[in-house]
């Protein structure tokens, strides 16, 4: 099979985990019961690794959308002799409404056949293989059902055409005519003690996902610019989070390459809390009003007693602290690109900038949080300590540099972020009189740092680290932080540099000789100019970068400027929230209302 292209790939959610659909009707990555489980179909990163296809036989134009307000998606397969929907969903438990979605899923990848018109041949592949593709189950018929056991889980296949093992796979065809209806279950279980179920009602289990999803976003009233980028942004994010928990993980995938041959593949299944803290602010501009005191409490609780200890900067779904990488030596990458990796170093470094993340979050949503559980007071209260103590350390930045920690600027304006908006809160978190004048005192320091060493007077620019001539796109937070106005000499020097030297007509590369750009800073670009009052400019950038986006309006981590290829992994969650915090600084600039008035928003 020709390697599909990664923005070829639609993504599927039930609250716990993704599923990614490949335009031709191949299900290549889907990891059962949580994002960061072990996959069973897997060829989106080697061809032999699993997978689901159904589709037409013959070569067919290919439309596909997600139904309204929904992630249940539909792909209309057109052939010389007829035409077919295929639409697919993970199911959620029946009923459920609103926030409530997601809780109880049970695990099954649902998958209809519609005939539209005339009379078309399908064909059908299944291959599941468990394990990241390193175990080919034995597979079995029982009383209909193709049962699949390998490594403690359980797949049951059911269908409403014949289905039968040969080779332990499943390879068959069967004609579908205009008005004929045919349909297919999968469902996930642990394997050791359970019977397979009845095959269940796809066609009511489908149309149930798809209320419950209508539900969710029935609340939410965005009255920005852009209204249809931001509404499909914020069904992309509610995609990305683990219900049980409340986590946002950064993407649905691992080990997709940011640069073709460049070995840069990471696991991007865990919860950073930079992501999960823009997360928050995002969909609060989307207006979806979320479980703000349940979910910092989970980052409470997940973070625990720090007492002088760096912070931890991400977790696993239900706030697993130890992330370590391993490399899966059997899959040989996407088209090629290894290595294929399994956690992610990154959960051992120092990023200073998360305390300024959280903090920011809080303030944005402080209104949400009131009245303040003891566990987030105490979170807060170490996140300002933590800035005050350690701003003057290099760190890794949030670029997870894995070559030696530096003195980033970005990081530096982040850590007076929160310790400006910990001021702010005063007593709210149990700051003292001595607290807020030591934590008042570190603020200004960090800001007179930042204006000293941070500024290249002979460059006539800010730079990514301290006394350097290095320019890095991560600048970009300061007027989106309020550290300095957009129309400040300097930033407004900053901004034009990085447009001049680090984008090809508004895409972004995080720092000179990047091959690809990185997507939120290219909506970084966009916002900064709205905040500077250039609008006109800050659409053009914002809608080349949206134009982007593949068909359902999904963004990977990067896009590369030559051949407008999305790479990195997918669907990214920082791109989405990029998306929507542009597109609510341009309805700012514009002197729009109805989104947010009342907050002050500062990332």
């Amino acid at each position: 099979m020709t390697q599909l292209r990664i923005s070829d790939y639609g993504m599927l959610a039930d609250g716990r985990t993704g599923a990614l659909v490949g335009r031709n009707g191949s299900v290549d990555w889907w990891c059962p019961g949580r994002f960061d489980a072990p996959s069973v179909f897997g060829r989106l990163l080697d061809q032999s690794a699993g997978h689901w296809l159904i589709g037409p036989v013959a070569p067919a134009g290919v439309e596909r959308a997600y139904l309204p307000d929904t992630l249940v998606l539909r792909t209309v397969f057109t052939t010389p002799d007829g035409s077919v929907a295929l639409t697919d969903a993970l199911a959620l438990e029946p009923g459920a409404r609103e926030h409530d979605i997601g809780l109880h899923s049970p695990g099954i990848l649902l998958r209809m056949v519609e005939g539209l018109s005339g009379h078309v041949r399908m064909r059908l592949e299944y291959a599941p293989r468990f394990a990241y593709g390193r175990v080919r189950a034995y597979q079995s018929e029982l009383e209909g059902v193709v049962v699949a056991k390998a490594g403690g889980a359980m797949l049951a296949l059911s269908g409403s055409v014949p289905l039968h093992v040969v080779d332990d796979d499943i390879r068959l065809e069967f004609d579908v005519s205009a008005g004929q209806r045919e349909t297919f279950a999968l469902a996930h279980a642990q394997a050791y003690g359970h019977n397979p179920a009845p095959p269940p009602d796809v066609p009511g289990m489908i149309s149930d996902a798809a209320e419950s999803w209508r539900s969710w976003g029935a609340s939410h009233r965005y009255d920005g610019a852009y209204p249809d980028l931001v509404r499909r942004s914020s069904y992309v994010l509610q995609g990305l989070t683990y219900q049980p928990s409340g986590a946002v993980v950064a993407a649905p995938t691992t080990s997709l390459p940011e640069v073709l041959d460049g070995g840069r593949n990471y696991d991007y299944r865990f919860v950073w809390l930079r992501d999960f803290s823009l997360t928050l602010r995002a969909l609060w501009v989307a207006s979806c009003p979320t479980e703000t005191d349940r979910l910092f409490n989970w980052v409470a609780h997940s973070v625990g007693r720090v007492e002088g200890a760096p912070m931890p900067i991400m977790h696993g779904v239900e706030g697993e602290r130890d992330l370590t990488e391993h490399r899966i030596e059997t899959m040989g990458g996407y088209a090629g690109n290894a290595p294929v990796l399994v956690g992610n170093e990154a959960w051992r470094q120092r990023q200073s900038d998360v305390v300024g993340e959280v903090l920011s979050a809080a303030w944005v949503l402080r209104d949400q949080l009131d009245p303040m559980r003891e566990a987030v007071r105490r979170l807060l209260r170490d996140m300002a300590d933590e800035a005050a103590d350690s701003w003057r350390l290099p760190d890794a930045g949030m670029w997870e540099i894995r070559e030696g920690e530096r003195h980033h600027v970005s990081s530096k304006v982040s850590c007076w972020v929160a310790l400006d908006r910990a001021i702010r809160f005063g007593d709210r978190i149990g700051g003292d009189q001595r607290q807020l004048a030591r934590w008042a005192e570190a603020r200004d320091e960090v800001r007179a740092e930042v204006l000293r060493r941070g500024w290249n007077e002979r460059l006539q620019t800010f730079t990514g680290t301290f006394d350097s001539d290095d320019l890095d796109a991560s600048l970009l937070v300061l007027p989106i932080f309020e550290f300095l106005p957009a129309t400040d000499e300097r930033m407004r020097a900053t901004i034009h540099r990085i447009e001049r030297e680090l984008s090809r007509d508004g895409l972004v590369v995080r720092w000179p000789g990047e091959a690809a750009s990185f997507t939120i800073c290219s909506f970084w670009l966009a916002s900064c100019l709205a905040l500077a009052g250039e609008q006109d400019r800050a659409v053009h950038y914002f809608e080349r970068i949206t134009g982007h986006a593949n068909d359902l309006g999904l963004l990977a981590e990067q896009i590369d400027p030559r051949t407008g290829e999305q790479l990195g992994n997918f669907p990214q969650a920082f791109s989405h929230i990029g998306l929507i915090h542009s597109a609510w600084r341009i309805t700012k600039a514009e002197g729009g209302g109805g989104v947010a008035e009342d907050i002050d928003f500062v990332s």
